[in-house]
């Protein structure tokens, strides 16, 4: 094989893919995001003993940015990686070199991830050597790689709230400790799993700090009903899920005679207040990330990555030319935005000089879909869902958040949608919701029959809500709440959600559309023993078995 990678739910054949990915990244590429990872390890051995001792001025964000990049679908540009290791070495070593000055000696220094150096035209030689299958034992591979992808899930969330001045030392702390603990090949089985259980934990502190983020500068998301037909006036299609960049993008736009619209999970921006003074902010165009290919195509303006979710552009394909990156994601041949600094925004100026060019988009589809019904908006909504559950109106909530995927098998959750009984609630959150979110399913007492809080990190506020309910309902027990979880996953934000449930209590997880390669025999079946996940089945048969 020249590649090993079984990070996401598109793993070939459900184990892995050895010769490119299924998401379209290279084997040099895939080899070269595991050498990244390798380097970040060197660098948290130095940084977890320099923080241990009191230390300040350490490479957080560089850190939080590093797994970023190795994110599903976020950064497949090779050079790009390259740079990253250049500089992740000159990092880790400086670290090491502070660390000898006041005398610290930590453990695993002298190991390959904190030692190792090659010149660049050698990163892919070196890179071979230092993937996820060193770890030969299945189980221990299977823990630390569990561990791994929720960590890159909590990254993810925490730069975004970083990019809004919002920080955690405690977020920081533990991605370097765990990051160390993938090196320890002395730590048990339950001390592994402690260590994932703890990751749940600083998955929910990075949720709650990123929608602490969000709301604090743009306000909390409310009733909305986004316009997802088109302007008459060229525009420009933002992607992803950094906000901060949707802030600034809409700034420098304005006047410009430029519209803007979202794609993908960048849809809940349209949910936001401070958003919502942009006249030139049009609503939403398309659907979920995996059909960029065509709706790129039909809307003819230049196309904004702010993170993952780039699904490489077909030989036949037009607008690749029109497609910039910037944050963690990155392709050949895309022009890359560079980063803000401390004091001035980001530089949009070409994506919209290129956009005044463009024609305007093509109508793909009219009208509107609602969102907004994240946990402050729902909770003014309480009195009213409260007495549709104590009426019987409302018999059952199904948590439907998550990720789509291009697989044939996501029907299942269309289907799962359009077949649940009409006194059935879906609370949504991520891109999952493009499955069901523009069918006719109606409301109960004027409440809509889909919930939708917002991107995949707003998976928090269905969280939250359940909280709120079994306080309102005076339970001890948040499973006796009348809530049901039937959860799609793709990709590592998808997996720190999973673990953040799993660390509050929630058991009896349907998780679909195929349980995550990277788990081996044992620990699934301790996952399925000690939390009741289990796998999608039929509808009809999860129907059943959810409503009994």
């Amino acid at each position: 094989m020249s590649m090993f990678c079984f990070q996401c739910q598109e793993a070939a054949k459900g184990t892995g893919c050895t010769i490119k990915g299924v998401c379209g990244k290279t084997d040099d590429v895939a080899n070269l995001q595991d050498l990244l990872i390798h380097t970040l390890k060197g660098i948290a051995v130095f940084s977890k003993a320099l923080r241990d001792a009191g230390e300040n001025n350490l490479p957080d964000h560089f850190i939080i940015e590093g797994l970023f990049v190795t994110i599903t679908n976020a950064n497949f540009d090779a050079e790009a990686i390259s740079r990253h290791i250049t500089e992740a070495l000159i990092i880790r070593d400086e670290l090491k070199k502070r660390a000898e000055v006041i005398g610290l000696k930590p453990e695993f220094a002298s190991g390959d991830a904190a030692s190792w150096f090659a010149e660049p035209a050698l990163y892919g030689v070196k890179a071979r050597n230092v993937g996820v299958l060193t770890t030969t034992d299945e189980d221990v591979r299977s823990l630390r790689e569990l561990l791994m992808y929720g960590m890159k899930g909590v990254a993810a969330y925490t730069e975004h709230a970083r990019n809004l001045g919002f920080k955690d030392e405690t977020i920081y702390a533990f991605l370097e400790k765990g990051l160390v603990a993938t090196l320890n090949d002395t730590l048990s089985a339950d001390e592994q799993v402690g260590l994932v259980m703890e990751c749940g934990k600083i998955g929910v502190s990075a949720m709650a700090l990123l929608d602490k983020a969000n709301t604090t500068r743009y306000g909390n998301p409310e009733i909305t009903k986004v316009n997802i037909g088109v302007g008459i006036r060229p525009g420009i299609l933002i992607s992803g899920h950094d906000l901060k960049d949707m802030e600034e993008l809409l700034a420098q736009t304005e006047g410009t005679g430029v519209d803007v619209y979202t794609h993908s999970e960048m849809l809940p921006a349209n949910y936001y207040p401070a958003f919502k003074k942009y006249g030139h902010f049009v609503g939403n165009y398309g659907n979920a990330w995996w059909k960029q290919n065509e709706e790129f195509e039909s809307f003819n303006g230049p196309v904004l990555f702010t993170t993952n979710c780039i699904v490489p552009p077909r030989a036949s394909s037009t607008y690749a030319d029109r497609v910039y990156t910037t944050g963690a994601s990155g392709y050949p041949g895309f022009l890359h935005i560079a980063d803000r600094s401390v004091d001035k925004p980001k530089d949009f100026s070409a994506i919209i000089e290129h956009a005044k060019h463009c024609a305007p988009p093509v109508e793909i589809e009219k009208g509107e879909i609602v969102g907004g019904f994240a946990h402050a908006q729902v909770f003014a909504l309480a009195d009213k869902v409260v007495d549709a559950v104590k009426s019987g109106a409302i018999r059952k909530f199904f948590v439907m958040a998550g990720c789509d995927g291009r697989m044939k098998s996501r029907d299942y959750y269309t289907e799962f949608a359009e077949k649940l009984p009409k006194d059935t609630v879906i609370l949504t959150a991520g891109c999952a919701k493009y499955r069901y979110n523009k069918l006719a399913l109606g409301d109960i007492g004027g409440i809509p029959r889909v919930l939708d809080a917002g991107q995949c990190n707003d998976s928090y506020s269905l969280v939250v809500i359940a909280m709120k309910l079994k306080e309102v309902f005076q339970l001890n027990d948040i499973n006796d709440l009348p809530i049901a979880y039937n959860i799609a996953w793709y990709e590592q934000k998808a997996v720190i959600v999973l673990l953040a449930l799993l660390y509050l209590g929630v058991k009896k997880i349907h998780l679909g559309p195929s349980l995550p390669a990277f788990l081996s025999p044992n620990v699934a079946t301790v996952l399925v023993n000690t939390f009741g996940i289990a796998p999608i089945g039929s509808v009809d048969d999860d129907m059943k078995l959810f409503l009994n």
